[in-house]
């Protein structure tokens, strides 16, 4: 059921309602987290760390499961979604989706929420200091990576595998956990000027780095089954979150599909084997292709814009 709210009313409830639903979970959150490491260094037992792992997780959902809520009640946003299937609660998943805005997020979080298993991102090292989130992510192993500048790698050419190292270390904790690895291909959002930077060959997106596919399937081999392939639309214009919480985003759309892990890509060293590195890329280059032509569709022929939401016919 569907609350018609002002934004005057509506902004500063769902803002506030955000952060009390936060600052619930968070502190449940680490005390179950801290309880899991006292007791994984006590009691190296394995069934005590699923039943803390899955503890953890219903904590997770119950937050997101919240911020759903709020979002379906409050906001009058309509979500298109084509290619619903049976995914699994216990699967081990690889997601992969074009990046648009920071609206993204809870946008997939609200679709997937207790459909498959928890989403998992790979964050840059800095966001650990947000207050409260920062914390959350790591009491729910979230893999923090620490980025270097070209110029630093070129004095400490060493460094240039802490990354890679970082992902392995995270996808063997999830080998054991019903997972879902999200990750934003293009890495970054996309933006025009960055699309006119890169000289994207893509009409809606920006180019792909294979490099962190790439990563993922060596690490977790034969531990996933599946690849989830989403292409995320805004027809209206690309939100941002104010623009969510303001209720002035008419519709969303979503084209999912579920693809076979490709053997031959599975495994092969892809930092130091040109020709696996260039087979890969060209896979990868061939879904964003695919991918851009579906935006298209979904765009209904409409050129990559940057601009927001109209707030005209908007709910007041």
């Amino acid at each position: 059921m569907k609350i018609p709210l002002p934004n005057w009313v509506r902004v500063p409830l769902a803002t506030v309602s955000v952060g009390i639903s936060t600052a619930v979970h968070v502190p449940i959150l680490l005390l179950v987290a801290l309880l899991k490491a006292f007791l994984g260094a006590l009691l190296p037992v394995r069934p005590i760390r699923r039943l803390l792992d899955g503890a953890l997780i219903a904590i997770a959902e119950s937050w997101i499961g919240f911020n759903s809520w709020m979002l379906r009640t409050f906001t009058h946003t309509r979500f298109v979604i084509e290619g619903e299937s049976q995914w699994r609660r216990d699967g081990h998943y690889l997601v992969m989706a074009n990046h648009q805005s920071w609206v993204d997020i809870p946008i997939l979080q609200l679709v997937f929420n207790r459909r498959i298993p928890l989403l998992r991102f790979f964050l840059k090292q800095q966001l650990f200091w947000v207050p409260l989130l920062g914390l959350a992510w790591w009491a729910l192993d979230f893999p923090f990576m620490k980025r270097y500048s070209r110029e630093t790698l070129a004095k400490r050419p060493e460094l240039a595998g802490r990354d890679v190292e970082a992902t392995r270390r995270a996808c063997e904790k999830f080998r054991h956990i019903p997972v879902s690895i999200m990750n934003f291909v293009e890495g970054t959002r996309f933006t025009q000027a960055k699309h006119a930077a890169q000289q994207s060959p893509f009409t809606h997106l920006l180019k792909p780095r294979a490099g962190g596919v790439a990563f993922v399937l060596n690490a977790m081999g034969e531990s996933l089954h599946a690849i989830l392939d989403i292409t995320i639309a805004y027809p209206h214009g690309r939100p941002s979150l104010g623009d969510l919480f303001a209720d002035r985003i008419p519709e969303v759309d979503l084209h999912v599909r579920e693809l076979p892990i490709p053997s031959e890509l599975a495994s092969g060293d892809y930092q130091n084997d040109p020709a696996f590195r260039e087979r890969f890329q060209a896979w990868v280059n061939t879904l964003w292709e695919e991918k851009d032509a579906r935006l298209q569709q979904l765009l209904g022929g409409r050129a990559a814009s940057c601009q927001r939401p109209s707030t005209k016919g908007s709910a007041s």
